[in-house]
């Protein structure tokens, strides 16, 4: 059986950049281990696999969809939900879907600009921000090559979660975003010893509403993601729970420059519930280089 895999790259800042996510729009034929089987050949990231066409109902338009990364199913994936919708929107028209994830259901719209150009917009889980134990904090730190020292006063290191538990550091300065050096299948076992199916965030402040940020991600041939959703949003429920900004508002993270994809994640932090994260999708150029 042969199945149809469409190969897009979400939040690019340039012809380059983005984050390459595979999808799949019909996925309700298909078990477990055969979207297992093509995330593996695949090979990036994640691939996202619409299990249940998107259908009216009596609250609106929804659909099923879940993600494989090379290695293991992950509960939400946001570069790969913006790049299904906007899938979804190239071939049924935008609008407002619900899809349905083992992570919850999460709103997405997309619209379309006047030089055709789609964006697509979710809303992530209620955020939630915890403590990261001092051991846990400690580990983290010496596997990706950051002393304490170095970590930025104002914003104090958090698990955060907005669908999937995202560690957040914050650094100093620049340089020490620079220098994050870490073996990757040492930060692997770490990650899954502490059950981090996602991304790891460091982030450098570059202003009050701009942050640029590193999401090492050691899955399959990946060491580190160029652009995170699930990552963005949950820096927006930190940013809010800690009072570092002043919601309604609006945060840029740019991600991706140290793996050589330039992206832009637009991130809207509002007084309550989920963050909303914006972004578009492009065909993967097939010269471009996905690492």
């Amino acid at each position: 059986m042969s199945t149809s895999v469409l190969r897009l790259t979400a939040f690019a800042a340039g012809p380059s950049g983005g984050n390459p996510a595979g999808v799949v729009l019909d996925a309700s034929d298909l078990t477990d281990a055969q979207m297992q089987r093509i995330a593996t050949r695949v090979g990036y990231a994640e691939t996202a696999f619409v299990v249940r066409p998107p259908a009216p109902g009596p609250d609106g338009v929804r659909a099923g969809l879940r993600y494989f990364s090379p290695s293991a199913e992950v509960p939400f994936c946001g570069h790969a939900t913006i790049a299904t919708a906007v899938a979804l929107a190239w071939r049924d028209g935008v609008g407002t879907t619900v899809f349905e994830t083992p992570a919850g259901p999460f709103e997405v719209r997309t619209a379309r600009a006047d030089d055709g150009v789609v964006t697509a917009s979710f809303t992530s889980a209620e955020p939630r921000v915890e403590l990261l134990p001092d051991h846990v904090l400690a580990r983290l730190l010496d596997v990706v090559g950051l002393a304490p020292e170095q970590l930025h006063p104002a914003y104090p290191p958090r698990a955060a979660y907005a669908g999937n538990v995202h560690p957040v550091l914050v650094v100093a300065d620049v340089a020490a975003l620079d220098g994050v050096r870490f073996d990757p299948a040492e930060l692997r076992a770490f990650m899954d010893t502490q059950g981090w199916a996602a991304t790891v965030t460091i982030a450098h402040p570059r202003d009050a509403g701009t942050f640029e940020a590193r999401n090492p991600f050691p899955v399959g041939t990946l060491d580190e993601d160029p652009a995170t959703g699930s990552a963005a949003a949950a820096l927006g429920g930190y940013l809010r729970e800690l009072g570092l900004v002043e919601p309604p508002v609006r945060v840029l993270v740019h991600q991706g420059r140290h793996v050589g994809r330039p992206s832009l994640l637009a991130v809207d932090v509002p007084a309550t519930g989920g963050i909303m994260v914006t972004g578009t999708a492009t065909p993967v150029d097939p010269h471009a280089s996905t690492r």
